[in-house]
């Protein structure tokens, strides 16, 4: 029995196992460094936005890192993961976080740069 706002206990229904993104399409076929420049410009300007710069910066951790070691970083930052491909977040206060696909999963229509 816990108090509200307290951290969920292993085995209770707010934990969820984090899972890869469905596979998406660009409305354009893009390249891997115009991907990158979106991923830099989101996460520069994401803090703006409202939350936690520290839960901002475990986000990004987890969103660059294989699911095994993601789950690891949302679990020890207290991460409330909404969707299980961590689209949608809330921090520990309610704080909601927001993460496009493209800072979590290429597309299908990536293209080689040239």
């Amino acid at each position: 029995m816990g108090c509200a706002g307290s951290t969920p206990t292993k085995g209770e229904e707010n934990t969820k196992k984090l899972r890869k993104p469905k596979p998406w399409k660009h409305n354009e076929p893009i390249t891997r460094t115009h991907l990158k420049q979106m991923r830099d410009e989101f996460w520069d300007t994401a803090p703006h936005y409202g939350g936690q710069k520290e839960i901002w910066d475990a986000l990004r951790a987890a969103a660059e890192a294989d699911i095994n070691l993601a789950q690891a970083i949302v679990d020890s930052a207290g991460i409330i993961i909404s969707n299980a491909d961590m689209t949608l977040c809330y921090d520990e206060r309610g704080a909601k976080y927001e993460l496009p696909k493209y800072v979590l999963s290429e597309p299908t229509n990536l293209i080689r740069d040239s």
